[in-house]
């Protein structure tokens, strides 16, 4: 970045002060937030995101998924814009902290240069991704998939949440479906700012973690199916146990997971058993398998141990099965240019740094694909998220936001 940039620094009281107002919208039970994707408290916070834009100059355009582009005009405005944002939308017992960061800390991005008066050739575009969660619409990150043309926008459409309610349909309702084509946007770079969601930068006492790479993910859907029969008066031998074969494919995963450490990780999430009533043996099951590595090849190979040791687990119980991808990625490497521009910044302004891979997967790791792009982290207390009492501290936030800020307008082009 040229001399006149070297000490900029975001107001991390004012992007301390709107993580702590969008927070109101959908509030948790537990001090966190419910604002899952394409709700009403989704369509509030958005509305809310829309009018500090408009405060700051921004032009706002929204795409057919909903993703939110609210653009500031460079001195050359035929350049391809820089773009920065992650999400809004959050898990059930989410944090007010995963996704909404991002999206703030871009914000507050250009409230700075507004306040600076200094003007960047190439324009700067604050995103909101929609439905980066997955959590009431499988799969995550799902705007960004759409535009990156990995996900088809008829199809996710359709998709529906536990109630059937479908996806395109809720978008439409709370009327931030947009008229903009997905994917025709042309990105020069792509910057996220995310909360580690993990313990490494805590325990180490770093300021900034520089994503250099993004584990890949695979979720499985199975569905298992036995025979409901009386808990009391069936013989162990004469039980086909949905539940059981559940239960061994828990630990099948766990046991996978850890033959591929350090960097392998696996879990059963999402659990449901039918018919759910405690004199009823299950006679069918549903469940999640996620499954992770940074690695494409140990990937591939934790899910096809997965499959057969299913098929082995459900031979010896006389139950059947189904296995259905229902969400994927592979690992991802960012741009070494993003990634120095980070950790230069980092640099720069005397903040401890270190590489890291990332755990979650994440907007970038679509956008990835399509335009140059890179993430920093910031530590989170006890490495907690997805959970509402998952924490950072405002001096985080800002650290984290002020590397965006250099990383962003370095790649912009300060004008002089």
């Amino acid at each position: 970045m040229a001399a006149p940039g070297e000490n900029l620094r975001i107001n991390s009281d004012r992007l301390w002060d709107s993580i702590m107002e969008m927070a109101k919208i959908g509030p948790g039970i537990a001090g966190g937030n419910n604002r899952q994707t394409v709700t009403d408290e989704d369509g509030e916070g958005r509305h809310l995101f829309k009018r500090w834009c408009d405060a700051a100059g921004l032009e706002m355009g929204v795409d057919e998924m909903g993703t939110m582009f609210a653009r500031r005009e460079g001195t050359d405005p035929s350049l391809p814009p820089v773009y920065v944002g992650s999400h809004l939308d959050t898990q059930p017992t989410g944090g007010k902290y995963d996704g909404v960061l991002g999206v703030l800390g871009g914000l507050e991005i250009v409230r700075s240069l507004n306040d600076l008066g200094i003007k960047t050739r190439h324009p700067i575009v604050v995103t909101n991704w929609t439905n980066e969660e997955g959590a009431r619409f499988a799969p995550a990150m799902m705007a960004s998939g759409v535009f990156a043309g990995v996900l088809d926008q008829a199809d996710v459409y359709e998709h529906t949440d536990k109630n059937g309610k479908k996806f395109g349909e809720e978008l439409e309702r709370i009327g931030w479906k947009g008229t903009e084509k997905v994917g025709d946007r042309k990105i020069h770079a792509f910057f996220e700012l995310h909360i580690e969601q993990g313990p490494i930068l805590e325990d180490e006492d770093i300021d900034i973690g520089v994503v250099t790479h993004g584990q890949g993910l695979k979720w499985l859907q199975v569905t298992l199916t036995g025979k409901e029969a009386h808990t009391g008066s069936t013989p162990m031998p004469k039980r086909r146990n949905a539940g059981l074969g559940m239960a061994r494919v828990i630990e099948l995963v766990h046991e996978i997971a850890m033959d591929y450490q350090p960097d392998a990780v696996g879990a059963v999430g999402h659990m449901e058993a039918y018919p759910n009533s405690r004199n009823i043996i299950a006679g069918r099951t549903v469940f999640t398998i996620d499954i992770r590595s940074p690695e494409k090849e140990v990937l591939d190979a934790m899910d096809a141990r997965v499959r057969e040791g299913i098929d082995t687990i459900c031979e010896a119980l006389d139950i059947q099965y189904k296995v259905e991808q229902v969400g994927h990625f592979d690992p991802v490497t960012f741009d070494k240019n993003c990634v120095k521009a980070i950790r230069d910044a980092a640099d720069r302004l005397g903040y401890t740094h270190r590489d890291i891979v990332s755990g979650a997967g994440h907007d970038a790791c679509w956008i990835n694909r399509v335009a140059p792009t890179a993430m920093v982290m910031c530590p989170c207390v006890d490495g907690l998220s997805h959970n509402e009492a998952e924490e950072i501290t405002k001096e985080w936030a800002g650290a984290g936001a002020d590397v965006l800020f250099h990383a962003v307008v370095e790649t912009a082009v300060i004008v002089e």
